[in-house]
């Protein structure tokens, strides 16, 4: 079992930074795969970042990737989102998920926090 709780989300400006972290506990978050999704109002949850610190992958969003990056603490057990250039279309929950090895799905989701970037 692993569990996740995210944090540092809240009210920004568009061309603000923040950065959202995910610590997990009950496993070694490094070789779990560890997805940030995000969910907009009215919309369905998408796919933001993922990243797999044991087999060096990383993947990004086509709408992210140069204004996002995801990164893996191991000493602290911690996956962030360091997000850069934020847009207010990047509004929305953002959920932190880990995937097991080998597994097919992401079992393991946090509560999300709310990230919200005003024009």
């Amino acid at each position: 079992q692993v569990q996740l709780v995210e944090s540092g989300g809240g009210l920004v400006q568009a061309g603000d930074s923040l950065r959202l972290s995910c610590a997990a506990s009950g496993r070694t978050i490094s070789t779990y795969t560890t997805g940030w999704f995000r969910q907009a109002p009215g919309k369905e949850r998408e796919f933001v970042a993922s990243t797999n610190w044991s087999a060096g992958i990383t993947r990004y969003e086509d709408s992210v990737r140069g204004r996002f990056t995801i990164v893996t603490n191991n000493a602290k057990n911690t996956v962030y989102l360091q997000m850069n250039s934020l847009k207010p279309e990047d509004t929305g929950v953002y959920y932190c998920a880990a995937q097991r090895p080998y597994g097919a799905n992401y079992e393991y989701w946090g509560q999300g926090t709310q990230v919200t970037v005003s024009s």
